[in-house]
């Protein structure tokens, strides 16, 4: 006699329900950061969850597609389940609050059938048995979300107030303005259009892969193809970059032969632009694995690089360089266009630790930058404490340096990109981000100083 399932003895899930392996890992890396282990990147939580799962490519590209439509729009998604929830979200069991999050995000954000979304997050919560007794509570709430999606994409009216977490939307309005922190906020919903980096011919490859060449000196691409599938990636005629993360480089303008310094390097696109301008260039980073990555693109741009594992806290300082570029490690709240499970996981507690960090390795960076040499400090940070407040209080400390204030025509004409220091300030509004034309930039600071001396 065939038992009765319960909660002790769940039904098996059944491994050949197409779609069933890839929801599976979706819910599990999206509760893992709803939960206890919010500070993992999505990446991390992805990977952690897809082991053992022997997911095939597509599957693992819609897992990815809907953990991070989960994160996009995850202040309106809780917004929408909770006014139909009698008893409010279920903050405590993070498992159950993923498997609505995901299941709502397929049926609101992605060209996901809604029965097919319904009937997978039912058989999820049924092979939990912790939640098993609860699969009517998830098919009804987002077979409603099916009936109501009208309604709630129209209530979706103030992503700074509703999908934007309350720390990050109050220091955004206080820096910049409630204006311009909505334009922020609306950005995001967007995503992040694909820049891509190139080594010579920019407007033959424009023709070629269908791109808009940007003022700023990036190629944006319109397509949704596979980059390892497009014309050029395999012989390194371009690598991806974000048309901002591209700036830092270009405003240090390195020379060939010049000796560079490139601290905290991976994933390694300023330091393929560096090496491109023909300098002698140092990478530099702690993480081996990262550095990896950074070889192996490298090797496919026909780069070289002196290729460095070891903390930048720790290098020796008796040859200095005529360029260090410290694209420090930060809170990362510029990327949340690409990145979006950043605004749902990082703390403003994580602000102040970098901040000191921050302050160790410009410390060590101007030693390292020789006599008359430039050091240019960037971040990928829309956080003041991480770019305005620390470069001044770095020319405080640091009488030998000064600021060289950057003009528009470095950065294609667009005034609005500089400061009122002369520093690089880009924001994911910038460039028609949240205007819906495929526009934004990611936020990136970047400030270029001097030693005097040489």
């Amino acid at each position: 006699m065939a038992s009765t399932p319960n909660r002790r003895n769940p039904p098996p899930i059944d491994p050949n329900v197409p779609g069933l392996a890839a929801r599976r890992v979706a819910a599990n890396a999206v509760a893992t950061l709803l939960g206890p282990s919010r500070g993992l990147a999505l990446d991390d939580a992805l990977a952690q969850a897809g082991r053992g799962e022997s997911l095939e490519p597509g599957d693992a590209a819609l897992a990815r597609a809907i953990a991070t439509a989960s994160f996009r729009r995850l202040g309106f998604l809780r917004a929408a389940l909770a006014e139909r929830l009698r008893d409010g979200l279920p903050e405590d069991r993070p498992h159950l609050l993923a498997l609505l999050v995901t299941g709502a995000a397929q049926i609101l954000d992605l060209a996901v059938a809604d029965h097919a979304a319904v009937d997978l997050a039912v058989r999820l919560t049924k092979a939990d048995p912790q939640l098993q007794h609860l699969a009517p509570l998830v098919n009804a709430i987002l077979r409603r979300i099916g009936r109501e999606r009208d309604a709630i994409r129209a209530a979706e009216t103030d992503p700074l107030a509703v999908n934007t977490p309350e720390w990050l939307a109050r220091r955004w309005a206080a820096a910049y303005g409630e204006e311009t922190a909505r334009g922020i906020a609306a950005a995001h919903l967007e995503g992040a259009a694909l820049d891509v980096t190139l080594r010579d011919a920019p407007e033959a490859w424009a023709e070629r892969l269908g791109g808009r060449l940007l003022d700023l000196g990036s190629l944006r691409l319109s397509g949704r193809e596979a980059v390892a599938d497009l014309s050029g990636y395999a012989d390194g005629a371009w690598w991806v970059q974000d048309a901002a993360a591209a700036l830092p480089v270009r405003l240090m303008a390195p020379r060939p032969d010049e000796r560079v310094a490139d601290l905290c390097a991976a994933p390694g696109g300023k330091t393929a632009q560096i090496a491109a301008a023909g300098a002698r260039v140092t990478a530099v980073d702690r993480s081996a694995a990262r550095l990896e990555r950074l070889q192996r693109n490298l090797a496919r741009l026909n780069l070289t690089a002196d290729v460095v594992t070891a903390d930048a806290l720790n290098l020796s300082e008796e040859t200095p360089f005529d360029a260090v570029l410290l694209d420090a490690p930060c809170s990362a709240t510029g990327t949340i266009r690409r990145h979006p499970d950043v605004a749902w996981t990082k703390s403003e507690a994580d602000i102040g630790r970098l901040v000191g960090l921050q302050r160790r390795l410009l410390d060590k960076a101007a030693r390292l930058t020789a006599p008359g040499g430039r050091l240019v400090y960037c971040t990928c940070s829309l956080e003041v404490e991480e770019g305005r407040d620390q470069v001044a209080a770095f020319l405080a400390r640091h009488t030998t340096f000064e600021r060289v204030p950057i003009t528009a025509d470095q950065v294609g004409g667009h005034a609005e990109l500089i400061d009122g220091n002369g520093d690089l300030r880009t924001l994911p509004c910038h460039l028609d981000g949240g205007s819906g034309r495929g526009g934004g930039l990611d936020g990136f600071f970047a400030s270029v100083l001097r030693r005097s001396g040489g």
